[in-house]
């Protein structure tokens, strides 16, 4: 029987994305997907990450595995901290998107950039990365950049303003990083635009996907 990989997705936008990154990858792998928007509009309108989303999210984990799921990766950075409390009640594996990226950033440099649109992304992000240097015993300098107004126009319909001001901001913020991360996978559409890149830039998508390819394995 093939095995099963649960996405928890807060997005509709994201299941194409992660279902393709899948299907490249290990098409041998029986992917399934589940979305709740409402647990990232929750955790913007509170402005953190509150206990009930924690609890419901655990839920769809747990749900998961009900369905047949092996392994489910949670396609969420703002709601990342949640995967910690799911993992300690259930027995398969519950991939972060992000966790591969932070563990790639800490080894590429000792300056590393984080930018986001939203700070409910920017915040998570930057603290795994400083757990994960912990870990490791790496001393790093983690520099923020959220890119204001961004988010805003999307929702407006405004593509050119999102794009300009994630532009910008990754512009600005290669001046100051060895490495810059993006906390949503979103930008790297914006970031595959620059003439130049003078640091590289990481993306969670295929690397998180990569990472729930062993963890099933």
């Amino acid at each position: 029987m093939a095995k099963r990989l649960a996405f928890i997705h807060t997005s509709p936008v994201t299941i194409p994305v992660f279902g393709g990154l899948a299907q490249e990858t290990m098409p041998e792998v029986d992917v399934f997907h589940m979305l709740d928007e409402s647990l990232l509009k929750n955790t913007l309108a509170a402005g953190k990450l509150e206990k009930t989303t924690v609890r419901r999210l655990v839920g769809m984990v747990e749900s998961a595995g009900e369905a047949g799921a092996d392994a489910v990766m949670v396609a969420c950075s703002s709601i990342g901290p949640a995967v910690d409390v799911a993992r300690q009640v259930v027995d398969f594996p519950v991939v972060r998107v992000d966790e591969a990226m932070a563990e790639e950033a800490v080894w590429a440099g000792e300056r590393i950039g984080v930018a986001a649109t939203l700070e409910s992304t920017l915040e998570p992000t930057v603290a795994l990365i400083e757990s994960r240097a912990k870990d490791l015993g790496l001393d790093r300098k983690i520099v923020s950049r959220l890119c204001t107004g961004a988010f805003d126009a999307v929702l407006a319909g405004d593509a050119e303003t999102h794009d300009r001001l994630v532009r910008e901001g990754l512009e600005s913020l290669a001046a100051e990083a060895d490495v810059i991360v993006l906390a949503q996978a979103s930008m790297a559409r914006v970031a595959d635009t620059l003439e130049r890149r003078p640091v590289p830039i990481l993306s969670s998508p295929r690397s998180g996907v990569e990472n729930a390819r062993k963890a099933i394995a």
